[in-house]
């Protein structure tokens, strides 16, 4: 069944478990290529070769049957590939299972499931109160063959070249009108450029994306492309999903990627991932670069706290193609948590997969076994519940910037939240796993001589010293991350019980 014939007229305004983008600001999410997570039989050992770019058979089902797993890490909302109608004929570049080659915007993929599992996944996240972001497409449509002999009546609600602009494909990125109106994909599988100036296309995709997350009660969209599409498109377009919209702008230069948060709620921290890939992807990389950057991101952007943090996705090689030192992999996950901004993890991430760029990047979470024992699992169980506790002591940490003040060749340190004194300090470390144990005196942080403060992940308590110094515990280079013994109590960190009201719960 078509989507068209879902929906009411009245399906306008936000959908009922729709965030705010503020409250987005308090999730970290989890995201998944749909086609790889879970499979509807919950096999674990179903082959998944990604090299050729095939179908695996995961679907919406398959990831129901696995939210404990997602949820056990602490994670309040998943962020899935697109859900659109695709052609599905294996090509000379694989097929259509990432979701990004869609024909037919009113139907779903059938290879996913149908808009019941869609439906029951967001009704048993949101039953978990967790929330639903789903990937939208509004640049391309996508088509098995060469630009110059596409056939356009098999696009469903765009059935003639009249919406699209003329072929060329994309020779030079310092163009922005050449970036905008030519086309991606190759002569093998083009992606026929829609052409969002026009007033029909403007209208035919503010009406779908409105009744997508009106019948699905999407809470978010992660937006594909953005910077191939014109500025003036997207405004209209985030005010018709009436939800959090981040959008991808791949490009690390934050004058340029930040200035897309003039017309979306967000976009995704490509300026930043880059220079956390180089700070933490061996023990020489450049902790002044990322220092510098954290700094620019917070001149250049509007809001760096709605901005998306990762350091792996499907789109990039994985964090341990570069480095299998589980110690820099931890330091880079705890930096997307405790820096401004909202936290995205890449399934398979947690299971430290080490596959390089597209499509090796792309591996079956479920060929894991979905471990729960896994060094990364554990360690973003930890830190989620760490930035869980602080985001509850501290109101207005969220929105508060974050301070890099200290740094050295292989150390950074951090400032965050809303009053001196209690602010969050996290210390990162590219020393690696064999980085000896020391202890890193840290003044200017606010802190008054004899506060007591707490790392969070040794569980070791310190004392601020008569020069206000914070003695930093450190130790084969892990993170830390230290806050006011005060807040620990009934925190379930740290082997304290779990308090919530007047119920009392052994801590894990």
């Amino acid at each position: 069944m078509k989507l068209s014939s879902l929906l009411p007229l009245a399906f306008l305004g936000q959908a009922v478990n729709a965030l705010s983008p503020a409250e987005w600001r308090k999730q970290s999410i989890y995201f998944l290529l749909t086609d790889r997570f879970g499979r509807t039989d919950n096999s674990t050992s179903a082959t998944c070769n990604t090299g050729d770019r095939a179908y695996c058979g995961g679907s919406w089902q398959g990831v129901i049957n696995h939210l404990d797993y997602i949820q056990g890490m602490g994670f309040t909302a998943i962020w899935i590939t697109p859900v659109t109608g695709q052609f599905y004929e294996s090509t000379g570049d694989g097929t259509s299972y990432h979701g990004y080659w869609q024909q037919d915007i009113y139907s779903l993929n059938s290879h996913l499931g149908d808009q019941n599992d869609l439906k029951a996944l967001s009704a048993a996240l949101h039953a978990r109160g967790m929330y639903l972001m789903v990937d939208v497409v509004a640049n391309h449509m996508g088509y098995d063959g060469a630009g110059s002999n596409v056939d356009y009546s098999v696009f469903d609600a765009f059935p003639s070249s009249s919406y699209f602009h003329s072929y060329c494909e994309i020779s030079n990125y310092d163009d922005q009108s050449n970036v905008e109106d030519c086309w991606l994909g190759d002569t093998t599988v083009s992606l026929p450029d829609l052409n969002t100036e026009l007033t029909s296309v403007r209208s035919i995709w503010n009406s779908w994306v409105a009744g997508l997350v009106a019948n699905y009660s999407i809470d978010g969209l992660r937006i594909d492309t953005v910077k191939h599409v014109e500025t003036s498109f997207w405004p209209g377009y985030n005010d018709a999903a009436g939800v959090y919209c981040v959008g991808e702008v791949f490009d690390g230069d934050p004058a340029y990627t930040c200035a897309y948060q003039n017309y979306m709620d967000g976009v995704l921290n490509y300026p930043i991932y880059y220079q956390l890939l180089s700070a933490f992807e061996s023990t020489s990389g450049s902790i002044s670069n990322l220092y510098n950057m954290i700094k620019s991101v917070a001149s250049d952007c509007a809001d760096p706290t709605l901005l998306g943090n990762f350091i792996e996705n499907h789109d990039n090689p994985r964090f341990a193609s570069y480095t299998s030192d589980y110690s820099l992999a931890q330091n880079a996950i705890s930096f997307l948590f405790f820096s401004d901004g909202i936290p995205i993890v890449y399934s398979g991430q947690e299971q430290h997969y080490s596959g390089g760029a597209d499509p090796a990047n792309r591996e079956a979470t479920w060929l894991s076994g979905y471990s729960t024992t896994a060094t990364l699992y554990k360690h973003i169980k930890t830190t989620n519940q760490i930035r869980s506790l602080i985001i509850g002591k501290d109101s207005s940490w969220a929105t508060s910037a974050n301070s890099p003040f200290y740094q050295d060749s292989n150390t950074i340190a951090m400032l965050k939240g809303s009053a001196s004194g209690s602010k969050v300090l996290t210390v990162l470390s590219n020393k690696g796993a064999s980085g000896s144990s020391y202890t890193l005196s840290l003044g200017s942080t606010g802190y008054s001589s004899g506060a007591s403060l707490v790392e969070l992940y040794s569980c070791t308590t310190v004392t601020v010293d008569s020069s206000g110094n914070v003695p930093v515990p450190m130790a084969s280079g892990l993170p830390r991350v230290l806050v006011p013994s005060s807040w620990v109590s009934g925190s379930g960190l740290c082997g304290t019980a779990v308090t919530t009201g007047t119920a009392t719960a052994t801590a894990g």
